[in-house]
């Protein structure tokens, strides 16, 4: 079982792919979404994890950058 995190801010890109991919990714990964508008402390997470824009996978510490809704500035 592979972990993988989603993180988003909820605008309609980041919205479209959490729907796209969800979709797509194999249920016996262990998936967990994170709303960085409503889970600010989270920000340095996905910093440190690579993420330098939302909607991003990360998946076993590889990410992927699926589509620019926002910057992690523009969310903190």
């Amino acid at each position: 079982m592979r972990k993988v995190t989603f993180y988003h801010a909820g605008c309609p890109v980041c919205v479209g792919a959490e729907q796209a991919l969800l979709g797509i990714i194999d249920p016996g990964h262990q998936v967990e979404v994170v709303h960085l508008g409503e889970k600010k402390d989270r920000i340095a997470e996905a910093a440190a994890a690579g993420v330098k824009s939302v909607p991003a996978l990360v998946v076993e510490g590889d990410v992927l950058h699926v589509n620019f809704g926002a910057s992690l500035a523009d969310l903190q």
